[in-house]
């Protein structure tokens, strides 16, 4: 049953329903004023009644008004009958437990099937207690009763026909943008990626999801088009050192070398493989940063260790490389050093961040700082190099980007990407300051496990700096 139906049919049982409920209130309550009013009327008889028969002595019947079917008759306390309207009809049957119920302002009521009667009690001139029962058929009340319950039911039946119609343009009206999204939705292709869903009623629930899923387009449409310039980058990354080494196989095959000749041939080959290997590397780490946070190994790392590590495997590869770590203030608690995060990836964060700073200095040399705070750990990687251009420091996150300034320099711009990508899988942020010619430092904030209390002698200054 699609929701087109499933709306028209509940349209129609909730608004039937309701009328339904209007339709049996009216009824009923038609029927107790019909039934209250031809007691009144009842009553009025039996009191004109006895009146006249103390007063003239007879009951006059052309006198009175008549009712079909009426009949009065008139009771003592002890069920006695004093007297009884002249009629082929006999009395209307009552009981004395039925009598002894009458009592002053408590008329008592029955009926059998159409005919009614209502007893009530009269005190005559000598204070003696009367009861007259008189009885009746409201043959015209009743007869508008069953007309009215006839044009009723009526009503109903023709209201559920105008309902079910109403429902279905209704339900027809409120999913023509449903049905107006789903054609925009399945008119989308990878080919036409930058097309938007349009949405008459701006205001709406709808509107709320045409919105979401536009976001949920761009989100796509900016995948999609890294995805793209990532393969495109990556593959000529990989073709420059397979273009060089297969230059270099046949220029040296061209001719027979000597051992020396050879060596040296080898020597570059060896080194463009070793950049494919980099790559590949880089590559790989930036494919594992980018795949379900799930996959990855969380665990208690503390950070001053990580960078340590990093120092170390800088230094080993690079002893030329200075790398300074300092503490503004060492911790009271040894807690505070600890993240939960990925080991391997936040070193190999740590290890871009200070090999660049060394990179593309002159000196060679990075400072790394790092600054505690109250439920968040900051680190600082400062270097006095080239720095980065205005125009390039909305880019140089990208992967693959590399600025013209530093295009001399070995590097394939995977290291910036998959760093800022590291800090986010740990919800951290990254900032970036640089002015050409000074320097550039990066700012890294990480969330701690540990949440500082105040301590009596407060902080402690670490009184000599870890250099590399």
């Amino acid at each position: 049953m699609n929701i087109r139906t499933r709306l028209t049919l509940l349209f129609v049982l909730l608004v039937a329903s309701i009328v339904l409920l209007f339709t049996v209130s009216v009824y009923y309550l038609y029927d107790q004023f019909r039934e209250q009013e031809f007691q009144q009327r009842l009553s009025e008889k039996a009191f004109t009644t006895v009146r006249l028969r103390e007063d003239v002595g007879e009951v006059p019947r052309a006198d009175l008004p008549v009712m079909t079917d009426e009949q009065v008759t008139i009771y003592n306390r002890q069920g006695t009958v004093l007297y009884n309207q002249e009629t082929k009809r006999p009395r209307f049957p009552v009981t004395p437990a039925f009598l002894g119920k009458v009592a002053p302002q408590k008329p008592q009521y029955n009926r059998i099937g159409d005919t009614e009667a209502i007893a009530v009690l009269h005190l005559n001139a000598r204070k003696e207690p009367l009861i007259i029962v008189a009885s009746g058929n409201d043959r015209y009340g009743l007869s508008k009763l069953d007309r009215l319950r006839e044009i009723l039911f009526s009503g109903w039946l023709l209201s559920l026909v105008i309902v079910g119609i109403a429902g279905y343009l209704f339900a027809t009206d409120a999913l023509r943008p449903v049905a107006e999204l789903i054609t925009q939705v399945n008119a989308i292709s990878a080919t036409n990626i930058h097309e938007r869903l349009r949405v008459g009623r701006p205001r709406d629930e709808l509107a709320d999801l045409a919105r979401t899923f536009n976001d949920l387009l761009i989100r796509l449409e900016e995948a999609f088009v890294l995805q793209k310039s990532f393969v495109s980058h990556a593959s000529h990354e990989l073709r420059t050192p397979l273009t060089v080494m297969m230059g270099q196989i046949e220029v040296t095959r061209l001719q027979a070398r000597t051992t020396d000749e050879y060596e040296v041939a080898f020597d570059a080959l060896l080194d463009e493989v070793k950049s494919m290997i980099r790559l590949v590397n880089g590559l790989l780490e930036l494919a594992r940063a980018s795949s379900d946070v799930v996959t990855l190994n969380y665990q208690p790392v503390r950070i001053d260790e990580l960078l340590w590590q990093a120092q170390s495997q800088i230094i080993s590869k690079k002893p030329a490389y200075q790398i300074d770590i300092d503490f503004d203030n060492l911790p009271v608690h040894e807690e505070e050093l600890v993240i939960v995060g990925e080991e391997s990836l936040l070193q190999t964060a740590f290890q871009n961040l200070m090999e660049n700073g060394c990179k593309y200095s002159p000196d060679g040399g990075v400072s790394v700082r790092i600054l505690f705070e109250r439920g968040q750990l900051k680190l600082t990687f400062s270097d006095q190099g080239y720095g980065i251009p205005q125009e390039d420091l909305p880019h140089i996150f990208e992967p693959f980007y590399r600025s013209e300034s530093t295009m001399t320099i070995n590097g394939h711009g995977i290291g910036l990407a998959l760093t800022r990508r590291i800090i986010e899988l740990h919800h951290g942020h990254i900032q970036v300051d640089s002015v050409v010619g000074k320097g550039t430092t990066f700012r890294i904030t990480l969330p701690t496990t540990y949440t500082p209390t105040q301590a009596s002698g407060g902080t402690h200054k670490l009184g000599e700096s870890i250099s590399g």
